[in-house]
Formats: structure tokens, sequence, C-alpha cells
């Protein structure tokens, strides 16, 4: 396996414990709420918490933080910060428990069960529809076998989702999500496994898809296909984990009632995404299950964990845990 980072402007790579940060912009209501300050968890004074949030930088997870990261609605007695990072640094990060609320692949959250629990709201689900393996001909799934296939991290769902598909007949190396296309295009590998918005946007390089992983999960379970989730620190304490959900789930629910100004602000992490395709992006990604998993969201996260276990993907049955607010 190779493993590489994303590279910064002065050509050196950029190590996964290396972040951004996201830029104000405005919202039709502003209230008192995030703000750039301490540690994980510090009390900045007696009615005070700090709450540090991360999340990939792509136009579904700023949709739904738009309004906590840009003070547009009351967050109480907590402060967000928030930092854009790619998923599968978050994921690894998570194993350090750096971040009290983070983004997490469901793969990468079956590793953390013992840190984290998962927020009932903020999932990302792929209704029918998921990560893709695209390729430069029009394969099909047998002809993926023994190839070499470039993938966003091996902690992502979409990673786990094409272990469940092809066993062990692959070789892959890890690459930055934002990468994989050129990555194929230019032959360095066989074929891409392509999450966020290379979903939309694959066939303009000439790309040709091969197998679309939500449509599959959906043909052999009958459920969407949980990719991911946020995940809550728990040593907060519930009360706290609780309190902190619901101010999540507000944010989401502004996003989805001023969408036109939330899609606004997360058009600059769509990369190569026009207005159309970003508020379709969207669309798939923040919704009805993105409120809440519902029942039936929670049985597919449990269903996938399972057939990962049973697959030997993921060394230990997980009973996940929810919080609800």
């Amino acid at each position: 396996m190779v493993v590489h980072w994303p590279t910064m402007a002065n050509g050196f790579a950029r190590p996964p414990e290396m972040w951004f940060r996201l830029d104000p912009s405005g919202c039709s209501s502003s209230a008192p709420g995030s703000s750039f300050v301490q540690k994980n968890g510090e009390k900045m004074s007696d009615e005070t918490i700090t709450i540090q949030v991360g999340h990939s930088p792509d136009p579904d997870d700023a949709f739904m933080f738009h309004a906590l990261a840009n003070d547009c609605i009351d967050t109480g007695r907590y402060r967000f910060t928030h930092e854009l990072v790619d998923i599968e640094t978050l994921n690894h990060r998570a194993f350090k428990g750096e971040l009290e609320l983070t983004a997490v692949s469901l793969h990468g959250y079956a590793h953390l069960t013992d840190i984290y629990a998962i927020c009932s709201c903020g999932a990302s689900m792929g209704d029918d529809y998921g990560p893709m393996v695209v390729a430069r001909e029009p394969w099909s799934i047998d002809d993926l076998r023994g190839k070499k296939i470039a993938v966003p991290g091996t902690l992502t769902t979409a990673f786990l989702s094409l272990k469940l598909l092809l066993g062990d007949d692959f070789e892959y190396e890890v690459h930055p999500f934002d990468r994989l296309l050129d990555i194929v295009e230019a032959g360095e590998a066989d074929a891409g496994l392509i999450i966020h918005e290379g979903q939309l946007t694959y066939g303009d390089q000439g790309l040709h898809l091969v197998v679309d992983m939500g449509k599959w999960w959906m043909q052999e379970t009958g459920l969407p296909l949980p990719l991911g989730a946020n995940a809550i620190r728990k040593d907060l304490g519930l009360e706290v984990m609780q309190e902190v959900t619901t101010y999540l789930k507000r944010s989401i629910e502004y996003g989805l009632e001023h969408r036109d100004e939330a899609l606004a602000y997360a058009l600059q992490y769509g990369r190569d995404l026009d207005h159309q395709k970003a508020d379709t992006f969207v669309g798939m990604y923040v919704n009805d299950w993105t409120l809440d998993f519902g029942e039936r969201g929670r049985e597919a996260v449990r269903v996938l964990l399972a057939r990962g276990h049973e697959a030997g993907v993921i060394p230990e049955r997980i009973e996940p845990e929810f919080i609800d607010g």
C-alpha cells in the first residue's frame, strides 16, 4: 500500500496534522455562537463550553454547518470552532479524540466506539447512490479483479463497501480524494474509488462508471448505504452530548430552511461544481436522512457494520450507539 498526502502550493507534502478553517460568510440572521477559541472542551468561563468541530471541505458538510460556522443561530452556552479536513484524516485524528464533534466514516466509527457515539443527525446516506468506481474503459465489475484501484482512505465507508464487493481481489493505493479522477485519467491507477463531488464530474474527464456502490448496496440489502456521520466524544457526558447534537440539528434545519444562502456559502468548497451541480450534490447528502437516521437508517448502520465484521474487515461485532438531541 502506498499513501500520498495532499500537496501544498509550495510543493511539499501536507501531513495529516495540517488543516484550514472556515471563512466567515453572511447569514440572514445573526446570533452569538461560533468563534475561534481555546482548547478542546475547555470552559472559557463558568457558562461557556468550547466544542471543536471537524468536517470535510466539501459542499454538503459546509451546507449543514453554515449556521454554526457563521453565528446564524443561538448556541447558548456553547461556542463552536471549525476545522476543515479530509475525511480520512478526520478518521485517523478521531483515534486520538482530538475533536469533540467530528465527521467520521461509518467504517472509521467501527474502530472508535470507546471514544465516540453517533449523533442522530448529520448523516450522509447514499439512497440508491454513493461512492463510485470509475475507469478509463467501460469495464464490468469482474474487470476490476486484480487491478490497482486508487482509493480515498482505508477507513472510509467507500473502501469498506469495495472490500465487501471484491474481497481481497484488488490492489489499492491511498490518495487525496480530490486527486483520484486525475490519477485515473493519467493512467497512474487502473480505476478510482471516488467520493464527494467526483460522483457528478467524472464524465467530464472521459471516465466510465464501473459500479455505483450505493446502487450495489441497495440491491444487496434493500437499504441505503450509510457513508458518514457526525460523532460526538463520550467523555463530554450525556447532557452535553445531547445538547450539542441539538445545535447540530438546528444548523442543518437552518440550512434547509435558508437553502440559497447556505448553498452560496457551500459553493466555495464545490471544486469544479456550478450552482446547479452543487445544488444537486447537496440534495443528495443533506436531506431527511441528515435530520435523523430514523429506524431504517440505524438498521442500515447495523447491517453495514455486521457485514464488515463477517467479512473480516471490522475486527469486532459493533452495536452502534446513537445520541438524540
